[in-house]
């Protein structure tokens, strides 16, 4: 059932169909973190803001909080006030004592032929203490400074991000894939004393000069306003420098050099308060100037712990694979904060998974014995273009997998749960943002069903609602979609936007705060910006971003439902829906998708997606076209630039796609659209 509107209010047409519940295996329950359904009563809202204590508690304080929340100038939360704590003694120095010899990483290369680096926790230990030396007695970091960080997937970067934070220093990850101007303007913002780079890295089977990037976001920093101090200069293999970008006299120095001179040197970790910044972690900028997300200490500490041991179901014994990047805060939660506070092992892979082959991340989990996989719809969709027998030919077995970045559609989920898992392995479907710093809606995995295509219900701790243009809820189970909105603080959330309060209330708590004079956190939810509809049974399913909505002769599609309906056509891996402009409708949808590997373009092909979206949804959703092209635009990290597309369809410039993985095929698919 479907239903366009309620009395006034605008909203999104749905037109799922319900999927069937799958249990977790009880092998995986009976060794999960946390399979008591009373979780939800301690955290409810009863219990509500002490039931977090329960994650702060996790960590290793030098100071216990003497107050848990402190809700008086919302949206200005501050927890576990009067906390002392550093995240990277909580990463690293309290697991010595018992895994001093334990991997902390497994570093894999991207050239298969590169050996395999395993560093130890007590080798991070070192490591991160020479680091941190190095940069506060060699380069004058004390506590509050900024740096900015452009590095690659490689060990050097966990390690400077923890010798910052055992300095108080706040860390501004940059994705490697950025461009040097993209940094340039997370260097002014953050005004960071330094840039700390890397020569080269492999991706895509070849050596990258990165140090290029360097040189240009100090010269567009430069013009910006401020220009950083040093640029400190990894080399991808020390002593051999890879780069054909010179290296600027009195600016830029080789760390491998200098970090010599601090070898075995120790540094006490600062007393942290827990309010204290972390790190900052700015969105893209497509849309105007990036925002930098300002994470705290303690909250986000404690909070990334939480999520990593009650969502991931991280053990101190398991071998955990997040197939995302640092640069992004998937990165931060849960390939360094989250997983290291815990003590386990994990893996930290350079370069694409799909170098030399498809069989490369199976071939890596069966060698490393990953148990626990975490990676993206994106690479989900990339991996079954190559089809269910890859993964099939070997011998690796994970407990559970999760997915995160956008929502994932049923049959990708389904490819994932039988091709990837085997059956057997527990997929939790996670939803959460940059700027929440963790998980907010999941399944909780050894107490709930699964559900293909469906987050889950909200986290313990975490008031969901979906609210109407008018900020009214709307009811559960009744096919009516709205905007997300989560109705309480947690401690993950970024405190504010860096230097820019007001932007961030007009960002995410303007639009339903009911009462701007309030101190009762109550009258400000959080606006996440995403639409979403919640099944009878509390599953909320994710629709996508709300400015993602076409606008069909008054009938609001999300472009997510639309694709999902492409990839039941069984030899469609990936589908993108842009809105285009029409005479009488004002915009319809515009349909591109990318097949198997070796299946040919086809007008019938075309057909089955057209009756696809027809059966699922109704003529009304009807596209104008269905182009079949050989791949999508793509930013480094995998994501469908869906801008390209809709400028192409429209026959307008697609602008600048120099940064895009793939730029050569916006010209293919040019040609294809407007012949």
């Amino acid at each position: 059932m479907s239903k366009e509107k309620v009395p006034g209010s605008e909203t999104i047409a749905v037109h799922w169909r319900e999927e069937p519940l799958i249990r977790p295996q009880p092998e995986f329950v009976g060794q999960s973190n946390v399979s008591d359904p009373s979780i939800f009563e301690r955290f409810s809202e009863d219990n509500f803001p002490e039931c977090f204590d329960e994650y702060a508690q996790m960590l290793t304080w030098y100071k216990s909080w003497h107050q848990t929340l402190d809700s008086s100038n919302p949206p200005f939360y501050r927890w576990f006030v009067g906390g002392e704590i550093n995240a990277s003694f909580n990463c690293i120095d309290r697991h010595l004592p018992k895994r001093a010899g334990q991997v902390a990483f497994h570093f894999v290369p991207e050239p298969e032929d590169a050996p395999l680096v395993s560093i130890t926790y007590q080798q991070l230990y070192w490591r991160v203490n020479e680091m941190a030396a190095m940069l506060r007695e060699e380069f004058g970091l004390q506590r509050g400074d900024g740096v900015t960080l452009h590095l690659p997937m490689t060990l050097e970067l966990p390690i400077t991000m923890l010798a910052c934070a055992r300095l108080g220093v706040i860390h501004t990850v940059v994705f490697s894939g950025f461009s040097g101007r993209a940094c340039g303007d997370r260097i002014v913002d953050s005004q960071s004393r330094l840039l700390i780079t890397m020569d080269s890295y492999y991706r895509g089977g070849k050596l990258l000069d990165h140090k290029i990037k360097a040189d240009e976001a100090v010269d567009h920093a430069a013009e910006g306003g401020h220009t950083p101090e040093k640029v400190l200069v990894f080399r991808r293999e020390p002593g051999k420098y890879a780069s054909d970008t010179p290296m600027h006299d009195g600016r830029d120095v080789f760390v491998d050099e200098i970090l010599p001179r601090f070898k075995s040197r120790e540094i006490e970790p600062e007393h942290m308060l827990a309010e204290d910044t972390l790190f900052l972690m700015y969105t893209s900028g497509s849309t105007g100037k990036p925002k930098g997300s300002q994470h705290s200490t303690g909250g986000y500490l404690a909070y990334a712990a939480g999520t990593s041991k009650y969502v991931l179901d991280i053990h101190p014994d398991d071998v955990y694979w997040c197939m995302a990047d640092i640069g992004w805060i998937t990165g931060h939660s849960y390939i360094v904060y989250g997983p290291l506070v815990l003590g386990t092992t994990s893996v930290l892979f350079e370069g694409a998974p799909n170098i030399p082959d498809t069989g490369r991340p199976w071939r890596v989990s069966e060698q490393l014995g990953v148990n626990i996989l975490h990676t993206s719809p994106t690479a989900v969709r990339a991996l079954r273009k190559a089809g269910t027998e890859v993964p099939a030919q070997y011998k690796y077995h994970f407990k559970s997998m999760t997915t995160v970045g956008e929502p994932i559609e049923p049959e990708a989920w389904r490819w994932y749960y039988e091709a990837v898992g085997k059956g057997k392995a527990v997929i939790t479907d996670t939803w959460w943002q940059t700027e929440t710093g963790g998980h907010l809606l999941s399944t909780l995995p050894a107490i709930h069903d699964m559900k293909p295509g469906s987050a889950g219900p909200a986290l313990p701790g975490i008031y969901a609602s979906i609210l109407d243009d008018q900020g009214k809820d709307i009811k559960p189970g009744t096919s009516v979609a709205g905007s997300l909105c989560i109705r309480n603080p947690w401690p993950g959330r970024m405190l504010t936007i860096w230097r820019d309060d007001q932007r961030f209330i007009d960002t995410y708590y303007k639009r339903f705060c009911t009462n701007a004079e309030s101190s009762d956190w109550r009258d400000w939810p959080y606006f996440a910006g995403d639409g979403a509809v919640q099944s009878a049974d509390g599953y909320y399913r994710i629709l996508g971003r709300l400015d993602d909505v076409i606008n069909v002769a008054g009938h609001r599609l999300g472009t997510k439902e639309l694709e999902s309906s492409c990839l039941t056509v069984d030899v469609v891996v990936e589908a993108a829906v842009v809105a285009v402009p029409d005479e009488i409708k004002g915009v319809v949808p515009e349909v591109f998708v990318s097949l198997r590997t070796n299946i040919e373009a086809s007008e019938e092909i075309e057909q089955r997606i057209k009756q696809a979206i027809l059966d699922d949804i109704g003529p009304i959703a009807k596209p104008r076209n269905v182009w079949i092209v050989p791949d999508m635009p793509k930013t480094r990290s995998g994501k469908i630039m869906r801008r390209v597309l809709a400028s192409l369809s429209a026959k307008k410039d697609p602008g600048d796609v120099s940064t895009l993985a793939n730029p050569e095929i916006v010209e293919i698919i040019r040609v294809l659209v407007q012949k």
